[in-house]
């Protein structure tokens, strides 16, 4: 047993031995993509709200430019959250690539420099869904992941806490085949602002197998391994997620990863909780689960509400709920109500 899984059984056997009320701590925050229900996602501006709010993390994604400059979109295609159709300087570089296996159509972080991604403007990516961001549009930048560090530095000094960081690596098998790693830029910035072992406030998250790998070679900060509802990694054809959470899944994981970052149905299924947080703990594995979000489209039938003029479902029943499976983390797109939801569950 390595000594990283070792003190993680330790931990575990540690919170088994305390009182009940004492080891249903409650689960940790994560902004995801900031405060990405009330601010254009990926934002300094949802950053920042997620923060003001009481995010005890806030999650990046991280792609990068042409010149190799790590920033914050969901996908490196970015016709859906920037204003870049309206640009005709840009027009011939809409283009078709192959992602991860799937063709995708538009404008692509690495056919651009840092410089003439300045020239763009971010946008909400759910108009129709969330109307009221809409007001944001076109006032924002696309931050580096340096100003996103700026930003947690400024906020922990305003705010007298630290503030943790969740960035992920998107496409990281895309982005290194194309001469783009994500690794030593991320590791490096990490590193200048003094972010380096499992002691600090930084988990690393990838719905790949490899990437993840090399890192736990390279660095103490902790590891999550996301899993999607369906298929499997991108860059591990002979893997499945389904797999990859059986017991034996799950032990292989815990050789590279510090927690597993599963989607919301494989935890809280319509019949209730499943057994995936018990054998993930037993593992030495933290369980981070994704995403939490108001409106009922992404509600469970039961918490759905279709007399809401906004809707919204009933959010805090369904984080309460999420929270009782004894998770370790949410990440949510609005972390004040989430918030809210838990202190109200509390004793």
């Amino acid at each position: 047993m390595t000594g990283r899984r070792l003190i993680r059984a330790c931990l575990t056997l540690l919170l088994l031995l305390l009182p009940v009320e004492m080891a249903m701590a409650e689960p940790l925050l994560i902004a995801h993509r900031g405060a990405s229900g009330e601010r254009p996602e990926h934002t300094l501006a949802a950053y920042e709200r997620a923060i003001d709010e009481g995010a005890d993390f806030i999650e990046p994604d991280l792609v990068l430019t042409k010149d190799g400059i790590l920033v914050a979109r969901h996908e490196n295609e970015i016709s859906g959250t920037t204003d870049i159709a309206d640009h005709p300087e840009f027009a011939d570089r809409k283009t078709t690539k192959t992602i991860d296996g799937a063709a995708v159509t538009g404008w692509f972080t690495e056919d651009f420099t840092l410089a003439e991604l300045r020239t763009l403007r971010a946008r909400e990516r759910l108009p129709m869904l969330r109307p009221a961001n809409t007001r944001f549009n076109d006032l924002y930048l696309i931050p580096t992941f340096e100003e996103i560090l700026k930003l947690v530095r400024a906020k922990e000094a305003e705010a007298g806490r630290r503030i943790g960081l969740y960035p992920e690596t998107k496409h990281p098998s895309y982005f290194a085949g194309i001469g783009l790693p994500h690794q030593a830029p991320m590791l490096a910035l990490l590193e200048q602002y003094g972010y380096l072992t499992e002691a600090d406030p930084v988990f690393i998250q990838s719905f790949e197998v490899g990437n993840l790998q090399a890192l736990r070679a390279a660095t103490r900060l902790r590891l999550i391994q996301l899993i999607d509802s369906t298929a499997g990694p991108a860059d591990r054809p002979d893997l499945s997620y389904d797999g990859m959470m059986s017991v034996e899944g799950l032990r292989a994981i815990a050789d590279y990863a510090d927690g597993i970052g599963p989607s919301t149905n494989r935890v809280l299924a319509d019949s209730g909780a499943t057994a995936l947080v018990g054998q993930a703990h037993d593992a030495g594995l933290q369980v981070h689960i994704w995403t939490l979000r108001m409106e009922n489209m992404f509600l469970p039938a039961q918490y759905q509400r279709t007399d809401d003029p906004e809707g919204r479902g009933d959010f805090a029943g369904y984080v309460r709920a999420v929270a009782a499976t004894g998770v370790d983390a949410v990440f949510t797109d609005f972390p004040a109500q989430a918030r809210a939801a838990l202190e109200k569950a509390a004793p």
